[in-house]
C-alpha cells in the first residue's frame, strides 16, 4: 500500500494591498510519488524587497519543477539543496538591483521518511496524540527591535544556508506549516486547541488565519496543514520500480524458448546468480540474471535483484550495459545486453601488464564513467578488472550492479563488507560507511593491477585485517613511468581518504594536465635522458684521445 495522507490549505491577505505568501502542493503520479515523494511548500516574500510576491510564488515554482527534474537515486535533501542553491543565484541577479527575497519552508514525504528544509522564520510543527514539536528554528537576530529582522532567507547571500531535517513519518500525526502572519499573533495553545477541535484540515487551515488577523495580525496569513493517513509497507520497495511478488524462473536449458527469449546457453553460476546468454526474436544477444533456487527463501534476495536493474535503467549511458524493458515478465529476473570484446581480467590473462600508451587511454575513461556514477549518486563498490568491459570497438562499461549502494535508498546488513579484498579501501575494513572515495581507491588499485601485475598493498585475502602502511611505489615494476604519474597512482591508492582525490573530476584534471605537461615539455639536455650513453661515449673518445696521443709520442720520439 503507497504512503496515503489528507491535507488543507488557506491563505488571507488581511489588511496589507498584496498577499505576497505563496503555497505549493504536489502530489505526482504513483510512480514518481514512489521514487521522489509528494511535495508541500510555503513561502512568505520579503515585502521590503524588489518584489517579495514574485520572489515566494518564483521559488515555490521553481522548486515544484525543478525538484522532480533531479535524478531518482539523489536524496531529497541533495536534490532540494542543489536546486535552491541555483535558485537562490536566480532570485540575486533578477531583482533590478535590489534584491529578490523570501523565507522558504519545504517538507517531502517519501515511503515511510519526511524531509524537511527551512530558511527564514515561516515555522513547521508536528502533531500527534495531543503533542506538538516545533521543527524549524526562526533564522531572524535575536537582538531588542529586530526579532523580524532576517539573517537567512532566499536571495539574502550568496552563500544559501538551508537546514535540513530528516526523520520517520508516524501514523496519523499532522504537519503544520505557517507563515509569521499567524504564529507571531496566536500562542501555541491556540493551535492546539484547534487542531484539536477541526479534524478536517481544510477547515483548521482556515480557523488558524482567521484567529491570526482576529487578533491583530498586520500581515499576510497562510497555513498548509497535512495528515499521514496510512503509511506504506517497506521505505526501499516504494523507492524503486515495480518490486512485484514474482516467482524465480525454473532452470533453462539451451534452445529452451521463456518468456519470448531463446536461451543460448549457462554463462555462469554460482550461490549468488544464475546468468544465461539468451537471445531475443531478431536474433540479438542478450544476457539473462537471475537467483538461483538456494535463494528463494531469501527476504532480501529479489528486491537486491530488481534494485540492481533499477541502478542500472537509472545510469544509462555510454559507460553501462542497456537493459531491457521487459513488459511481458512474469519471473524475477532481469536482462541487459551483451556486447562482444572482452573483461579487462580476461585482457590481462591473455596479455599481461598493460602498455604504457594503451593504459593511458583506459584510465580516463574509467575514472569519467565513475564520475558519472557518482553525479547520479550511486556508488558501484565493486570496481575491479572482471567488472570492467572493454568493447571491441573501444568503449568501457562498468558491469556487475550487485553490490551497488545509493545513500538515502539503500541498506546494508551491520558488519557486511562488500567487494573483493584487494580492491577494498583501508577504512571500509574498519567500518566506514559506503562512499565515493572508496569507490575511487578500487579504481587506483584496478590501474595499478594493470598497469604493473601487483598490488599497491600486497594480495589481501578473505577474512584477512589488512595492515595498510606505504604503497609500493608503481615505478618499482614499470621504471618507464614517468614521475607524475608515479605520484598520482600514490595518490589515488593512499591510505588515508584525505590524502586521495575528492572527486572523480578531480582525479580527471590531475591527468589531463600530467600529460600535457609531459606533452609541451621541452627535451631534456641528452645527458639527463641517457646518461649511460653520455659517459660511455666520454669514456670511448677519452680511450681514442689517449690511443692517439701515444701514437703521435712514439712517432717523435
Amino acid at each position: 500500500m503507497p504512503l496515503q495522507f489528507s491535507f488543507g490549505e488557506a491563505t488571507a491577505t488581511g489588511p496589507r494591498e498584496e498577499n505576497q505568501d505563496a503555497l505549493r502542493i504536489v502530489t505526482p503520479t504513483p510512480g514518481l510519488a514512489a521514487s521522489k515523494g509528494a511535495l508541500f511548500a510555503i513561502a512568505d516574500g520579503v515585502s521590503q524587497c524588489a518584489d517579495g510576491g514574485l520572489a515566494a510564488r518564483a521559488t515555490l515554482q521553481a522548486l515544484a519543477t525543478d525538484y522532480y527534474a533531479t535524478p531518482e537515486t539523489w536524496t531529497v535533501a541533495q536534490s532540494l539543496d542543489r536546486l535552491l542553491v541555483a535558485h537562490n543565484r536566480w532570485l540575486q541577479a533578477n531583482g533590478g538591483g535590489q534584491p529578490l527575497l523570501t523565507t522558504l519552508t519545504a517538507l517531502v514525504l517519501r515511503g515511510r521518511r519526511f524531509t524537511l528544509a527551512h530558511v527564514g522564520d515561516c515555522r513547521a510543527y508536528r502533531w500527534l496524540d495531543g503533542e506538538l514539536q516545533r521543527l524549524s528554528e526562526d533564522h531572524v537576530w535575536e537582538q531588542p527591535n529586530m526579532q523580524h529582522v532576517l539573517k537567512r532567507a532566499m536571495g539574502l547571500d550568496q552563500h544559501l544556508v538551508v537546514d535540513y531535517l530528516d526523520g520517520e513519518l508516524r501514523l496519523g500525526e499532522t504537519f503544520v506549516l505557517l507563515t509569521d502572519g499567524i504564529w507571531a499573533c496566536i500562542a501555541e495553545s491556540d493551535l492546539q486547541n484547534i487542531l484539536r477541535a477541526e479534524p478536517d484540515l481544510s477547515n483548521a487551515a482556515k480557523a488558524l488565519v482567521n484567529l491570526a488577523h482576529q487578533s491583530g495580525s498586520q500581515d499576510n496569513a497562510s497555513a498548509l496543514l497535512l495528515r499521514v493517513d496510512e503509511l506504506p509497507e517497506a521505505a526501499l520497495a516504494d523507492s524503486l520500480a515495480q518490486l512485484a511478488d514474482w516467482p524465480l524462473p525454473p532452470r533453462l536449458r539451451p534452445a529452451q524458448v521463456f518468456e519470448g527469449w531463446t536461451v543460448e546457453t549457462l554463462l555462469a553460476e554460482s550461490r549468488q546468480s544464475l546468468v544465461y546468454r539468451v537471445s531475443d526474436q531478431q536474433g540479438h544477444p542478450w544476457i539473462l540474471k537471475t537467483l538461483p533456487p538456494s535463494r528463494d527463501d531469501e527476504p532480501d534476495a529479489g528486491p537486491a535483484l530488481l534494485q540492481e536493474e533499477w541502478f542500472l535503467r537509472r545510469v544509462a549511458g555510454r559507460h553501462f550495459p542497456e537493459t531491457h524493458g521487459l513488459p511481458q515478465r512474469q519471473h524475477l529476473y532481469y536482462v541487459q545486453r551483451e556486447y562482444s570484446g572482452q573483461t579487462l581480467a580476461q585482457q590481462f590473462g591473455q596479455q599481461g601488464p598493460m602498455a604504457l600508451a594503451d593504459w593511458l587511454q583506459l584510465a580516463p575513461r574509467l575514472i569519467r564513467a565513475l564520475g558519472m556514477l557518482h553525479r547520479r549518486n550511486i556508488l558501484h563498490r565493486d570496481i575491479k578488472p572482471e567488472n570492467l568491459h572493454l568493447d571491441d570497438d573501444g568503449e568501457l562499461r562498468l558491469l556487475d550492479f550487485g553490490l551497488a549502494y545509493c545513500p538515502g535508498l539503500s541498506q546494508d546488513l551491520p558488519h557486511n563488507l562488500p567487494g573483493t579484498p584487494s580492491y577494498i579501501a583501508p577504512e571500509a575494513f574498519a567500518g566506514a560507511v559506503p562512499s565515493r572515495e572508496q569507490d575511487l581507491y578500487a579504481a587506483g588499485v584496478t590501474l595499478y593491477y594493470l598497469l604493473t601485475g601487483h598490488y599497491p598493498y600486497g594480495e589481501i585475502e578473505a577474512f584477512q585485517r589488512p595492515r595498510f602502511g606505504t604503497p609500493v611505489p608503481a615505478s618499482r615494476y614499470r621504471p618507464e613511468l614517468p614521475p607524475w604519474l608515479d605520484d598520482m597512482l600514490k595518490r589515488a591508492v593512499a591510505a588515508e581518504p584525505a590524502q586521495r582525490f575528492e572527486t572523480a573530476e578531480e582525479w580527471l584534471l590531475t591527468l589531463e594536465q600530467g600529460e600535457r605537461l609531459t606533452g609541451n615539455a621541452p627535451a631534456l639536455p641528452l645527458l639527463e635522458r641517457e646518461p649511460l650513453k653520455v659517459w660511455r661515449g666520454l669514456a670511448l673518445l677519452s680511450l681514442l684521445f689517449n690511443v692517439i696521443l701515444l701514437v703521435w709520442l712514439g712517432k717523435g720520439s
